[in-house]
């Protein structure tokens, strides 16, 4: 398997990055690495979140009340002119 690394700056919280410097040295891991893991935890979180909502209801509304073809009814309608 082959890994691609990319470099790049992030700006951190003073405070934040003191705590991420002394949980890395508490584990012995690097501060890449958990980075990495925080950020795809996240990812996969949000992934899960989305997933697992419900689908939106339907509504049976009748039949449109006007052609959205026509621009000028609509305006006209939006304007209260109809």
């Amino acid at each position: 398997m082959v890994f691609h690394m990319m470099k790049t700056t992030l700006n951190i919280d003073e405070r934040l990055m003191r705590q991420l410097k002394a949980r890395a040295a508490h584990e012995g891991r690097t501060m890449t690495a958990l980075v990495e893991e925080a950020i795809r935890s996240k990812l996969e979180a949000s992934d899960s979140i989305h997933a697992a909502m419900p689908p939106l209801p339907k509504f049976r509304l009748g039949r449109f009340k006007t052609d959205i073809s026509n621009r000028k009814r609509l305006y006209d309608l939006m304007e209260g002119r109809g």
